[in-house]
């Protein structure tokens, strides 16, 4: 047979059995994507800037692009809102991949806010004495050469700064803000990543203590692979058992209520142990993130390890991220499998509140205290979480909206207390700080009192509508272990600030740097914000109802 013959034979072939249908152009909306998009291009232009400017204007550059892009970015998810995206218009935009509902655009304003509020820290340049006639920040000077080498030297003579924190910051926030309105599991997994990646490097970026930043730094990027594959194997599971990574398809073989089945599909499509392992898998990704028993190993060593800023950012937006996609995944793609997932979030919730609280009170270094404080009150939300009503999400979204801004504010006073070897973290060096800065004390006196959920701080509206909708969804026993637990966490809180106010100030004692307005604005929008929604909560709680309900 002659090659042509051959020839004939396969394209006759192709066109008699089906001629290819037209590709559709992908139809996308910009506006309601706009956040997201704001963000990114900004990121890529800071790409761009760290190529192009000169290295002295790049700091301002950079600074100025990321601030810009930042409120931009919040304007646009406002006027989507005040347009009905929230409510009325809620849909599923760029074809089936990102949901614009209430609980999404809720939480990328709150993690574009965080955002901004970490910026500030990251730009700041007097809490350090200058170094050769150089203003430094909490940044390594080059962060490719080794710790302590003479290139190292040189870099910091020279008067080098790492800029490239700023873009870094605006891709972990752009992939942040996909995360939580993920509407299929492929764009789910890639926003991980893109959140994710940024944040493995800015972990390894401090300029004192560069050894222990860099351990972080590797922890964590090696856990967060562990994590990440789990979930991408999760996601292959099920799409096994459905067919497909949309999360209503998935919905809808939970439910039984699917119609055109793929033959190809038919033999595993429906067999419950891929569903219930895919799940398992997926669900454990995403406790990884929010630091929950028994996935919390990371949190602490990192916490401790990241440049402060870098802490305050990734505990308070990447915690407002993960439990956004957490709820997603539980009450649209699982709701189906409640009585399957709720016992174990019982469990993990019941060792992640008291295992927190309990490890807390060990602690001597403040920000490992901080970290075991954040492990508590991810168990708390999961209280919220827990309850399977609208009262839940709502909780829920008012609960991290509040706790964000006290943890950057928490992290933000702990930048200030210095001594020579940069930040004075140990606990016992804060001992009479009360009497030597009293101003400093005071404020994060406020915020250990909202991390605590005392009476007029955000802290307690936020544990009350969690514990409220918790109890109302039947969980009464998992509120009176909250509450108990609550009373564990305050007792390391007021240890601290009998520390800071009771005791006498040593004379080799750690100073408090006088900060730049940024850092003075990121504490001070970080106290507004815990009085305002401890005192009245109202108009917020209003809001989070509103945004509470997802779009299927």
């Amino acid at each position: 047979m002659s090659a042509s013959a051959v020839h004939s034979l396969w394209t006759t072939a192709a066109t008699a059995a089906d001629p290819i249908a037209k590709i559709d152009a992908p139809k996308i909306e910009y506006g309601q994507l706009s956040p997201t998009l704001i963000v990114v291009c900004a990121a890529i232009i800071g790409v761009l800037i760290e190529a192009f400017v000169p290295r002295k204007s790049r700091y301002l550059a950079q600074v100025f692009l990321s601030a810009v892009a930042l409120c931009a970015a919040f304007a646009a998810v406002v006027a989507l809102a005040a347009d009905g995206y929230g409510t009325t218009k809620a849909h599923i935009a760029a074809m089936g991949a990102i949901a614009v509902d209430g609980p999404s655009l809720f939480l990328q304003g709150t993690i574009l806010l965080a955002g901004l509020v970490g910026l500030f820290t990251f730009a700041e340049r007097r809490l350090d004495p200058e170094a050769h006639g150089n203003r430094v920040d909490s940044f390594a000077a080059q962060a490719a050469s080794v710790p302590g080498s003479d290139s190292e030297k040189a870099a910091v003579k020279a008067g080098f700064t790492t800029t490239e924190v700023f873009p870094l910051l605006l891709f972990a926030v752009a992939g942040m803000l996909v995360f939580p309105s993920a509407n299929d599991l492929l764009t789910l997994f890639v926003a991980l990543e893109v959140f994710s990646l940024p944040l493995y490097l800015l972990c390894a970026l401090a300029r004192r203590k560069r050894l222990m930043s860099q351990e972080a730094a590797v922890k964590y990027f090696l856990l967060g692979a562990f994590a990440s594959a789990f979930t991408l194997f999760g996601i292959a599971l099920l799409y096994g058992y459905a067919g497909s990574v949309s999360y209503a398809r998935i919905a809808q073989v939970v439910d039984g209520t699917v119609t055109n089945v793929d033959p190809a599909l038919a033999d595993t499509m429906g067999n419950d142990a891929l569903l219930l392992v895919g799940g398992a898998m997926i669900v454990m990704g995403l406790l990884f993130k929010v630091s929950a028993v028994p996935f919390h190993m990371w949190t602490p060593d990192v916490y401790q390890g990241a440049p402060t800023p870098v802490t305050g950012f990734m505990a308070a937006a990447t915690k407002v991220a993960a439990f956004g996609a957490l709820l997603r995944l539980l009450y649209v793609v699982l709701p189906g499998l409640r009585w399957d997932w709720r016992p174990v979030m019982w469990a993990v919730a019941i060792v992640t509140m008291l295992g927190g609280a309990i490890v807390a009170i060990t602690q001597t270094d403040i920000k490992r205290l901080l970290a075991y404080s954040s492990i508590a009150h991810a168990g708390f939300i999961l209280a919220g979480v827990i309850a399977t009503s609208k009262d839940g999400v709502s909780s829920v979204l008012f609960y991290l909206a509040a706790y964000s801004f006290v943890t950057l504010g928490a992290f933000a006073v702990v930048t200030l207390v210095r001594d020579a070897g940069g930040e004075a973290t140990h606990l016992s060096k804060w001992a009479g700080l009360g009497r030597r800065s009293p101003l400093v004390a005071a404020v994060f006196a406020v915020f250990l009192l909202a991390f605590a959920g005392i009476p007029l701080t955000s802290g307690f509206a936020g544990k009350f509508a969690v514990f409220k909708a918790a109890a109302e969804g039947g969980a009464a026993p998992l509120v009176v272990i909250g509450v108990i637990s609550s009373a564990v966490a305050a007792f390391f809180y007021i240890r601290v600030i009998v520390l800071m106010f009771f005791s006498e100030p040593r004379p080799e004692g750690p100073t408090v740097a006088v900060p730049s307005p940024l850092t003075m604005t990121a504490i001070g929008l970080g106290v507004v914000v815990t009085l305002v929604l401890g005192v009245a909560p109202q108009y917020f709680l209003d809001l989070a109802n509103q945004a509470g309900v997802f779009v299927r």
